[in-house]
């Protein structure tokens, strides 16, 4: 089994936030958005809630992955949203340090695809890996991400052209991107998703460097970085691979292996802390349900389909046997 993916760790709040934001301005209410991920518009508003990826691809889901919603979620973000990752790539001394720092502290941007660095005698080239993330949401993640990239690293390089974009998008997608964009080179149809930045920029000093604040930023980006990959509780880590894929849901052993454990230690670790992989199967499959009812917005057949059941009946007799009520009954009563 290969390792958790890379966008497997917890992040600040501000990507989901902006995700809500962005669903609120296509009419789809702040309850609706976070529908099964135990998150409220209270906890988005701290900066110090810590939000696990599984429930930030819930709250994806939720809005849909519809051409252009990604690039309007990538349009919304600023360096302070960053906080000190974005500090630590003002201040660094050149281009080149600027795209080290990016790649390495990528998990504080609330990046889900995986950057790589490489540079060869004409520039340096970001490559965007998006093959990790699940196939639903994969397209909303990528706009955001090369809007994000394509808006921040020439206003942080000074120079917008020496930069640009290639993706591997055509039609409505390129078309939001292009909007989004204005200004910038992109190059549409291309093998894979990169950022492409000339060797003269890479070289150049940037215009806010210095290096004490900026070797101070790199040392607590790097201990922030650690404490949010580590677990609180194997029942958290649970949870959120469940969130990642509702619809095919992964084993205990797939859990277990991504977590680098055998299947009888992951059973005991939830034993001590007061359940079991079924339990919290059902009861992330039963919040969610209860909360796309209570929405309004979907049929029953639609919040089966949204939880991986083939038909109604089999997920109203599921649902029952979690609530002790109906799924119409809980409609009815919201």
């Amino acid at each position: 089994m290969d390792d958790a993916p890379a966008w497997d760790f917890r992040r600040g709040p501000a990507g989901a936030r902006l995700l809500v934001a962005v669903g609120a301005d296509h009419g789809i209410d702040a309850a609706s958005c976070l529908a099964g991920t135990g998150l409220t518009e209270e906890d988005l508003a701290r900066d110090d809630t810590e939000v696990e990826a599984g429930q930030e691809l819930a709250i994806a889901r939720n809005i849909g992955d519809r051409p252009g919603l990604g690039a309007d979620a990538g349009s919304r973000y600023t360096l302070g949203n960053f906080g000190m990752a974005g500090f630590a790539l003002l201040t660094a001394a050149t281009g080149r340090d600027m795209l080290r720092l990016g790649v390495r502290f990528a998990p504080l941007s609330f990046a889900f695809i995986r950057p790589s660095l490489r540079e060869d005698a004409h520039g340096a080239v970001v490559l965007l890996h998006d093959e990790e993330i699940p196939e639903d949401v994969r397209g909303l993640f990528v706009e955001r991400e090369i809007t994000k990239v394509g808006r921040l690293v020439p206003a942080l390089l000074g120079a917008s052209g020496a930069v640009h974009l290639r993706t591997r998008f055509d039609g409505e997608r390129a078309a939001a991107l292009r909007a989004a964009l204005p200004g910038v080179d992109l190059r549409t149809g291309a093998p894979r998703h990169e950022l492409v930045v000339d060797r003269a920029a890479l070289d150049a000093p940037l215009p806010q460097a210095d290096p004490f604040t900026a070797a101070a930023l790199e040392r607590q980006c790097a201990e922030l970085v650690e404490r949010r990959r580590a677990r609180t509780g194997v029942s958290a880590a649970v949870r959120a691979k469940l969130l990642a894929d509702l619809a095919s849901p992964p084993s205990m052993d797939e859990v277990a292996a991504s977590l680098h454990v055998d299947p009888r230690t992951l059973r005991r670790r939830l034993a001590d802390e007061g359940t079991s992989f079924r339990a919290l199967t059902e009861e992330v499959r039963a919040t969610l349900a209860t909360e796309l009812l209570r929405a309004g917005g979907l049929t029953v057949q639609e919040v089966a389909a949204r939880l991986g059941y083939h038909d109604a009946a089999g997920f109203s007799r599921a649902y029952r046997r979690w609530t002790g009520t109906t799924p119409g009954r809980a409609r009815a009563a919201a």
